[in-house]
């Protein structure tokens, strides 16, 4: 087959396997969550921090369950065994992060995307309980059922997966950011503040906020950039396209499984930055992972 020709099939199979991926995605589009807005300190020099109650970001993966079974944010089960979900409890909704520990992101989304559960390898999964959805009364109320709920299942059940995040006060900007620093020295993510008084909402809110040394943010890939000097034949940037439809290169952050394997055409990749240029275009962007469809 005349290699131009067979290049021009596989990039229209590609789109229409991006646009399948879509449709798809929508149609099993769970309940909505909250998610949470950047919080940028210099931009708000009169921020409150005693309004709100501050934890760590875990570097897991999200998933709601309803009292029943175990779902990603999109609303695609999740098939976790029985000797897990059987420790969780009946007829109360959790949201949480499912997480496997410190820089562990890529063996736990083995793990949890596994469509036959390997026992084993979820017996060191934690469920961190960081919301009750739908829940009546404001999130330091919710936090303090949280804490009673996981209580309660650590006392059932001696393994119990549960962990209720801890929710904290902190007096000041100063106290924020050593805790901050804290949590990157263990290889966390960063810190989450909820705003204390404020009562179930969904969408992206500001009663939510996160705040990391870093950014990301997902995009979509559109194109192979192919590398020079020691990464002829392989990948060298990956050309990605954002919601907003703005395109620019990835061409750092990518280990060597990356670059002899990329993320293929059409498929969403999460990408570390700071701050933006002027034309809108994220700077310092460092690839981190491909995002496997939930």
């Amino acid at each position: 087959m005349n290699p131009v020709k067979w290049m021009a099939q596989r990039a229209v199979l590609a789109g229409w396997l991006a646009a399948a991926w879509l449709v798809c995605m929508q149609a099993t589009a769970g309940a909505p969550v909250l998610l949470a807005e950047t919080l940028e300190l210099k931009n708000r020099p009169n921020f409150q921090i005693d309004a709100y109650l501050v934890s760590e970001k875990f570097d897991g993966i999200r998933a709601i369950w309803d009292g029943k079974t175990l779902q990603f944010r999109s609303g695609g089960l999740i098939h976790a065994p029985r000797a897990f979900t059987q420790q969780l409890p009946e007829n109360i909704a959790l949201d949480g992060e499912l997480w496997l520990g410190y820089e562990r992101f890529e063996a736990l989304s083995g793990t949890i995307r596994a469509t036959k559960p390997d026992a084993a390898a979820w017996a060191g999964v934690q469920y961190h309980v960081f919301e009750l959805p739908n829940a009546a009364g404001s999130f330091a109320e919710r936090a303090q059922r949280i804490e009673a709920i996981v209580k309660q299942s650590q006392l059932t059940h001696p393994n119990s997966p549960l962990r209720a995040v801890q929710q904290r006060r902190v007096p000041d900007l100063s106290t924020l950011d050593q805790k901050l620093q804290q949590v990157l020295r263990k290889g966390g993510e960063g810190l989450m503040l909820h705003l204390a008084s404020a009562p179930y909402v969904t969408g992206r809110s500001d009663v939510l906020l996160k705040l990391k040394p870093w950014h990301d943010m997902e995009a979509r890939v559109v194109g192979h950039s192919p590398g020079k000097g020691q990464f002829k034949g392989q990948l060298g940037a990956l050309r990605v396209q954002l919601a907003n439809g703005k395109r620019f290169s990835i061409g750092t952050g990518f280990r060597k499984h990356d670059r002899k394997n990329p993320a293929p055409i059409g498929s969403e990749v999460t990408f570390r930055y700071r701050g933006f240029t002027a034309n809108g275009i994220p700077r310092f962007a460092v690839f981190l992972r491909q995002r496997a469809p939930e």
